[in-house]
């Protein structure tokens, strides 16, 4: 979620003005309720945006991974053929067949060296792959942790027009709720 800093702390203030101008404890605690909620929404989003980056770029590097992997498959099957080849020429005899059946066996060594760097590679993609998921399941459960405390802060906007406590409970419990999701996030992957 994007968040306007500045028109955030513009509203926070005008929100504690309003309270000390009330003299009210009641809207005080609300206001400062306001407050922690904000800079709580506000981590819990940046932290969004850090896993939906992290999400993305392990994603990212897995298709490298791949192309890698691809291009040392596409290497191996001409490494492969070329020694095949260079066997049916070896079978002929002749006086190159000595020469032939040495390019077969460098072609056999590099086909081993080859596969073996392919499997890396989808080794590579297998862990960037598992990586992003993570992030992307983490991403998932603090978007809904920043909602929730979005909303804890638009209910206490409303307690401290109605002057209604409930409304303000009602908020604690939607903060308590993002908070709990923000460690879901977390302790769940």
């Amino acid at each position: 979620m994007a968040h306007d800093a500045a028109l955030e702390a513009h509203e926070n203030a005008e929100h504690a003005e309003h309270a000390q101008h009330a003299q009210d404890p009641f809207i005080a605690r609300v206001t400062i309720t306001i407050a922690v909620l904000a800079v709580l929404a506000a981590t819990v989003g940046s932290l969004e945006t850090v896993e939906a980056g992290g999400a993305i770029t392990a994603s990212a590097e897995a298709v490298l991974a791949q192309d890698k992997a691809t291009d040392s498959w596409g290497f191996y099957e001409a490494k492969s053929l070329k020694k095949n080849l260079y066997g049916l020429f070896a079978d002929q005899g002749g006086p190159k067949g000595a020469g032939y059946r040495q390019a077969e066996a460098r072609n056999g060594a590099d086909e081993a060296k080859i596969q073996e760097e392919a499997k890396k590679n989808e080794q590579e993609r297998d862990v960037l792959l598992a990586r992003s998921r993570l992030h992307e399941h983490r991403h998932h459960w603090l978007t809904a942790a920043s909602t929730l405390l979005e909303v804890g802060i638009a209910i206490c906007t409303v307690a401290i027009i109605t002057r209604k406590k409930p409304f303000w409970l009602g908020s604690l419990a939607l903060a308590a709720g993002g908070l709990a999701l923000t460690a879901v996030a977390y302790l769940s992957a």
